[in-house]
């Protein structure tokens, strides 16, 4: 099991019900792989560093994980195609 930082940013235009329930379902895709979330941080709205697709503000979420590739691969493969994310990191933490 390695561990990671993963840093998403969803879609500032949404319901805030609803990008809750994107970062809970992107949570959902790591505790189905088999990742154990130790930390969980939502950072609130921030301005971006320059405009993603006519955005220029989104709402940053941090996840601290223990997790296989495996999960690591599957968070990276659905954070790729939900339309609700703006951009996504995933950073391997040695200890």
């Amino acid at each position: 099991m390695n561990k990671y930082e993963i840093m998403f940013v969803v879609r500032p235009d949404m319901e805030e019900a609803e990008i809750r329930k994107t970062a809970e379902s992107m949570k959902k895709v790591l505790t189905d792989s088999k990742a154990k979330v130790l930390e969980e941080k939502s950072i609130g709205q921030r301005e971006l560093a320059y405009e993603i697709r006519k955005f220029t503000t989104g709402y940053y979420y941090l996840f601290v994980v223990e997790a296989p590739a495996s999960a690591e691969e599957e968070f990276k493969r659905v954070a790729r195609i939900n339309e609700n994310l703006l951009r996504h990191i995933v950073v391997k933490v040695e200890d």
